[in-house]
């Protein structure tokens, strides 16, 4: 099986074409391959296959390194989008993706670089079925209070705004993060940010993936707490840093998205046969 890795801002996936891949991705061959210590080590896998429909250049499905299926991730995506580009899927600089979230549609602006149409964020969703139009709510996690917002931008994100960055830095994301991941009002479970504003256009955020933990970034994250900064009285474009670089978010006031942000690949590789070996005898 060959594959290639690639990591943007740090959030880093295996990339397999559906041709290469010689056995399906269960979820615990999927956990196999992105471990840390024994696996390849990524925060998921990226399968591209050929479209199911006209007017696609590739089908992109998201596996979380526990195994299970994403919607939708703002990096995984653009990681997805400059491999297809490099590996001759496409010329254009402009074509459409099919995923599980529907259409993504990413322009390119350079080898490494792309703004991604992310579509509509809405408020209200079944990922938040309790919610009201606002999308605004309140938990307990962590022996403490926690004011939110719900966003859905393909997949389910939870915001929470703290007071400033050194509220933000001293959070330890782990104490809180799985409770509200997991939390009954989210019976899809959420990707939760933590964010703090810096200035109108400008933010500081760090994310809790769901499937995956902290990580060093997550588009879809970035975007959530951009959405949130925006609704909260910010400016749009927002640059959200992350601890892996920054992303800029363009909010409409439709709650229309675009993403840019920068992609690389680190290394091309081959799981060896012994490795298959115990993949095929894992179901």
């Amino acid at each position: 099986m060959d594959f290639e890795k690639w990591h943007a801002l740090g959030n880093d996936y295996v990339i397999v074409e559906a041709a290469e891949l010689p056995l399906e991705l269960t979820p615990e061959r999927v956990r196999r391959i992105c471990a840390a210590h024994t696996g390849v080590s990524a925060d998921g896998i990226l399968l591209l296959s050929e479209p199911d429909e006209p007017g696609y250049v590739a089908r992109l499905r998201i596996f979380n390194p526990d195994g299970s299926e994403a919607e939708l991730s703002g990096n995984g995506a653009r990681e997805a989008i400059l491999y297809l580009r490099r590996r001759g899927w496409t010329d254009a600089n402009t074509f459409s993706i099919q995923t599980a979230a529907g259409e993504i549609r990413p322009t390119i602006t350079s080898e490494t670089t792309c703004t991604v149409d992310m579509g509509r964020a809405r408020l209200r969703s079944v990922d938040y079925p309790d919610g009201g139009r606002d999308g605004t709510g309140e938990l307990m996690a962590g022996g403490r209070a926690w004011r939110f917002q719900h966003i859905q931008i393909g997949n389910p994100q939870c915001s929470i705004a703290v007071a400033d960055e050194a509220e933000l830095a001293s959070l330890a994301l782990i104490q809180f993060g799985p409770e509200i991941e997991h939390h009954p009002l989210f019976p899809h479970r959420t990707n939760v940010s933590w964010f703090a504003a810096l200035s109108a256009g400008r933010i500081r955020a760090r994310i809790f993936e769901r499937g995956a933990g902290e990580t060093l970034s997550s588009g879809t994250g970035a975007t959530g707490a951009a959405v949130t900064h925006v609704l909260r009285g910010g400016e749009s474009p927002v640059m959200v840093m992350l601890d892996g670089g920054e992303l800029e978010v363009e909010v409409g006031e439709d709650l229309h998205i675009n993403l840019t942000g920068w992609a690389v690949p680190v290394f091309r590789g081959r799981l060896a046969p012994e490795f298959l070996e115990e993949l095929h005898a894992t179901e």
